[in-house]
């Protein structure tokens, strides 16, 4: 029979435990400091509303995207039009199928972060040292037909909920998109345009409830290796973004979305846009569930500063490279403070 070390699961390790694991403990410099982190309010994090973004208040819109990228590198929408029943569905069968029984669960379990469908824990458990405080379900869901056919066929429902959620979102991303491109100055379709055939993933996020919250991270602070991210979190806070060098926590708001800006975009911008750090923390009275959309480009588009956002004042601050090259050094490194983009500087004259 299994002991609780050997489950492959943190969902399955939990029950019982009174006190993290040491495979999970960071070491004391690099620990979530929970007391200093400020709380977010309406006026902390720009909330957005998306009424009016095909109507007369675009410009306005526009506008507010554009100072809320450039500032914060997030923003939360409401008015997104994705309807509350499809928010709900999504949510509930989150909830069925991290309470599903260990086996039937453990159907879809693969430690390669290349399976394009795996149930796995922490992050990349073949490259880091520390583990973190998560279960997740990671999904490829563009094109849909390639890869419905992977997904788990339990809960009965699973896919066809979570097909027209991943439908939703990308009308939601493509829109997001051509604001964001517009807010740059560039062509309504210009992203768009250089994102190759496009990718779309997502995750279901599992954060159990943590004996000492104070000794490990859910996911550390990290910045997001696609071009948007689309999170739709329930009512339990474990978000927290940096600003100004101190943790802000975010908290939830029903019927909202918070957009991130990843890596790529902040290039496309050639700096304009922050991709932003954010990380997850977890708590001991809750469980949580969060699952984010990473919308992003499909692995031979070619990413780089967008021509029309270089000039003598501006140079580029990025080589070109392939989004898979990129892809790539972003998983086999594993989450790290620093930023992927690094690498891909062109070194100052």
């Amino acid at each position: 029979m299994a002991t609780a070390a050997t489950k492959l699961l943190l969902i399955d390790r939990v029950p019982g435990i009174n006190r993290v694991p040491n495979s999970y403990i960071r070491p004391e410099a690099d620990r979530p400091n929970l007391t200093e982190v400020e709380t977010s309010d309406a006026s902390t994090i720009p909330l957005i509303d998306l009424q009016g973004l095909f109507g007369p208040n675009r410009d306005d819109i526009i506008r507010q995207i554009g100072k809320a990228c450039q500032r914060d590198g997030l923003f939360q929408i409401k008015n997104h039009g994705i309807p509350e029943e499809v928010v709900q569905a999504i949510m509930n069968i989150a909830g069925e199928f991290f309470r599903l029984p260990e086996s039937e669960r453990l159907k879809n379990y693969s430690d390669d972060p290349s399976k394009s469908t795996r149930l796995s824990t922490s992050f990349n458990i073949k490259t880091e040292k520390v583990s973190n405080w998560r279960d997740f379900l990671r999904l490829h869901c563009y094109p849909l037909e390639e890869y419905m056919h992977e997904w788990p066929t339990n809960p009965p429902s699973f896919r066809k909920e979570v097909g027209e959620y991943c439908t939703r979102v990308r009308e939601l991303a493509l829109k997001l998109l051509e604001a964001i491109s517009e807010s740059l100055g560039l062509e309504r379709e210009y992203i768009s345009k250089n994102l190759g055939k496009h990718g779309q993933h997502m995750a279901m996020n599992y954060y159990p409830p943590c004996p000492q919250p104070e000794l490990t991270y859910g996911l550390p602070g990290h910045t997001d290796q696609n071009l948007i991210t689309i999170l739709l979190q329930d009512d339990v806070p474990g978000l927290q973004v940096l600003r100004d060098g101190k943790w802000i926590a975010v908290n939830p708001i029903p019927n909202t979305f918070i957009v991130n800006i990843g890596d790529p975009m902040q290039v496309i911008s050639n700096d304009k846009y922050k991709s932003i750090l954010h990380r997850a923390v977890v708590n001991c009275d809750r469980e949580r569930i969060s699952i984010p959309t990473f919308y992003c480009p499909s692995p031979e588009a070619l990413i780089g500063p967008a021509q029309g956002l270089i000039d003598h004042e501006h140079p580029a601050v990025y080589r070109s490279f392939t989004y898979e090259e990129y892809y790539h050094k972003f998983w086999n490194r594993g989450l790290r403070t620093e930023c992927c983009l690094d690498m891909f500087k062109i070194p100052s004259a």
